[in-house]
């Protein structure tokens, strides 16, 4: 099973919205006959590429597979039916699916199937594999990343001045390698308006656009703003509500090539944002600022994952603090990880751990 989670990480940033599944074919004498992973949403999924790669070994062997086989057509046919044709005597399954198109059915055929069949090993790496797909899945809203750099005195910048790099480029590298993983990144209004970024990945390589949101509901984006000379690197989308949206600058945000998403100002902006970024098929999402919008989102119990980028700079008198003490968020959070990125620390965590 940790093979076959080798292997579905292969897909990372490029399954969304499927999750990332790796399979392992060993038969009875324990000789690995085929493998496969789930590499591109669309594509041939895991099971029926190990099943092709094993060809008739695959006969009373068994299947270890990270993710219940799927039950239903989409895309492309499904998984369970081709693992008992082609003929195996056991399934080891890491654990269920919770999409409501599957939900327990690609077990029942298998074990109708005539297969033994196990569910549960490895079953919380596999959960942390793919905590984004199953966020959207059983929360309707994406998996949510806030990350920050922060000053040695606890400021992420200078109060109403010029913006400031704090990270070095070994930090820098890792936020764009991250930025080349996941399906979005978000920023607030108030970000938009002071920094004027571009929010694209460079450095590394991302073989699929990346959508950048503004959440943005009294409509204050510019159209001149950078973001939008950057159209090639995916879509821009500003999510606002019905009475900005009207307005004159909402159609010279749609000339500039901005996609409007409109929600009733009656409902939480924050959390029926998320849920319309989750209908779009947005896995996971970074929250990349400002203090005012991370703090709503905790606040709302909307945040998943926290990434702090800890700096030796100081801002000094006038500097911007974050939203919190980052000693009080880090205590909040599960499995804390600490990485050295040159001068800078990255501390990350889960909020509310995995089940």
């Amino acid at each position: 099973m940790a093979r076959a989670l080798a292997l579905a990480e292969r897909g990372r940033a490029t399954t969304s919205p499927n999750p990332m599944v790796g399979a392992v074919i060993v038969d009875d004498e324990g000789v690995v006959v085929g493998r496969g992973s789930h590499e591109v949403a669309g594509g041939p999924h895991a099971e029926i590429i190990a099943l092709a790669d094993a060809g008739p070994r695959a006969r009373g062997a068994t299947l270890y597979c990270t993710l219940e086989p799927c039950s239903h057509t989409g895309r492309t046919g499904p998984c369970a039916p081709a693992v008992v044709a082609a003929g195996l005597r056991r399934a080891v399954v890491a654990m269920g699916d919770p999409n409501p198109l599957v939900s327990g059915r690609g077990l029942a055929i298998l074990r109708n199937g005539g297969l033994d069949v196990t569910v549960g090993v490895l079953e919380a790496e596999a959960r942390r594999l793919n905590g984004a797909f199953l966020t959207r899945i059983t929360q309707g809203r994406p998996q949510v990343t806030m990350k920050v750099a922060l000053s040695a005195d606890g400021c992420v910048g200078p109060a109403g001045g010029q913006p400031v790099r704090l990270t070095s480029a070994v930090a820098d590298r890792r936020v764009h390698r991250d930025r080349a993983a996941v399906d979005a990144i978000a920023i607030g209004s108030a970000t938009l308006l002071a920094d004027d970024p571009l929010l694209t990945p460079r450095i590394a390589y991302r073989p699929r656009p990346l959508i950048r949101v503004i959440l943005d509901r009294r409509l204050r984006t510019p159209a001149t703003a950078r973001v939008f000379s950057t159209l090639q690197a995916g879509p821009v989308i500003i999510v606002t509500e019905s009475g900005a949206a009207a307005s004159v600058r909402g159609e010279r945000l749609c000339r500039a090539g901005a996609t409007l998403e409109i929600l009733d100002s009656s409902r939480s902006f924050a959390s029926e944002a998320l849920a319309r970024l989750a209908t779009a098929g947005v896995n996971s999402l970074v929250v990349e600022g400002g203090p005012t919008l991370q703090a709503a989102l905790w606040d709302q119990r909307l945040v998943d994952r926290v990434q702090m980028y800890m700096t030796p700079s100081v801002i000094g008198p006038g500097g911007l603090p974050w939203w919190a003490p980052a000693d009080a968020i880090i205590a909040r959070l599960h499995d804390v990880r600490r990485t050295t990125l040159g001068p800078d620390a990255l501390v990350e965590g889960d909020v509310h751990g995995i089940d």
